[in-house]
């Protein structure tokens, strides 16, 4: 009864082996939650680019 947990320890370290591990996916594969919002984010910081240069034409126009 004694030798019982020996046993187990000895196969339980056995069991390890020395393979690496199953390599996972890459982070850029994975989708995340936030990948919609950063891109919506994206499209109104390039919006508000486009509003800015249409506004500092139409002042310039202004000041002519």
């Amino acid at each position: 009864m004694k030798s019982l947990p020996i046993v187990f320890c000895v196969l339980a370290l056995g069991a390890c082996s020395g393979k690496p591990p199953v390599p996972k996916a890459k982070a850029a594969d994975v989708a995340t939650p936030f990948d919609a919002m950063k891109a919506d984010e994206q499209r109104a910081r390039d919006v508000q680019k486009t509003v800015d240069k249409q506004a500092a034409e139409q002042r310039k126009q202004i000041d002519q």
